[in-house]
């Protein structure tokens, strides 16, 4: 079976496409590196010919509003809309645990819009929403600094390593489609402040964690459930402080 995974060449892209050819399956890893241009629509008809499936992991380079809004719509109409022409029978896409939560942010209002151009859409789909990656938490802790201090709030977080997520991935794909959303989030929660500040002491960062239930997150307000699976969601089998002792060492070499 051809399968197309759009983003290919960043880690969760690339990490999928290798569990998908060990399974004997022939895998496009498409991205403009490889000539494949979601935006512009480059290379989009020769890489969808003979596919059945395409797995959506790409991810908007910028995080600000206007820019964020424009990646989502345009990759995901100018993809929706080569998956048709092709005869595509099922569209995965990775979207966040939370993202109707969250509009308050406008990264997650994109995130948004691209689910909803997915469920608009002729194309069969499965949307695979995920806790945040637990590699994200250097992200988390850069969007949070001012000068030397991170700024984050209390609230409860369940992380899960990148390599659960492109398993779930790779089992949501080869199913049939749901037409609807499924869940994969980490087996552990924590608390955001103390995980960050955990982190950064296992890394070797000086900055300081202060907690500050006013701080938001990529422009959002947070409670309790704001970045927590609902029930039924796949658990990831990867625990966190094996992950960091992990990434500590590599940091280390």
């Amino acid at each position: 079976m051809k399968i197309v995974v759009v983003g290919g060449s960043a880690s969760i892209g690339w990490k999928l496409a290798s569990i998908l050819r060990r399974k004997g399956h022939v895998v496009l890893a498409a991205s403009p590196a490889s000539g494949v241009n979601t935006i512009t629509g480059e290379g989009l008809t020769e890489a969808l010919a003979g596919a059945q499936i395409v797995v959506d992991v790409a991810s908007s380079p910028s995080f600000e509003d206007h820019a964020a809004l424009k990646f989502f719509e345009t990759s995901s109409r100018n993809l929706l809309a080569a998956e048709v022409a092709a005869g595509v029978e099922h569209h995965v896409a990775l979207s966040v645990v939370g993202t109707d939560r969250l509009l308050e942010s406008g990264y997650f209002r994109s995130r948004m819009a691209q689910e909803n151009l997915i469920r608009a859409s002729k194309v069969p789909y499965s949307i695979l929403r995920s806790t945040q990656f637990a590699d994200f938490l250097c992200g988390i802790a850069y969007a949070a600094t001012k000068g030397r201090t991170v700024r984050l709030p209390s609230v409860a977080i369940q992380p899960i390593v990148s390599d659960d997520v492109a398993e779930a991935l790779a089992a949501v794909a080869l199913g049939a489609p749901i037409d609807g959303m499924v869940e994969v989030a980490g087996p552990e929660r924590f608390r955001l402040d103390e995980l960050v500040r955990r982190f950064l002491v296992a890394i070797g960062d000086a900055r300081q964690v202060v907690t500050d239930p006013n701080a938001r997150y990529f422009g959002a307000r947070l409670n309790d459930r704001s970045l927590l699976p609902a029930e039924g969601a796949r658990i990831g089998a990867a625990r966190f402080e094996d992950w960091a002792t992990s990434a500590a060492r590599k940091r280390a070499a």
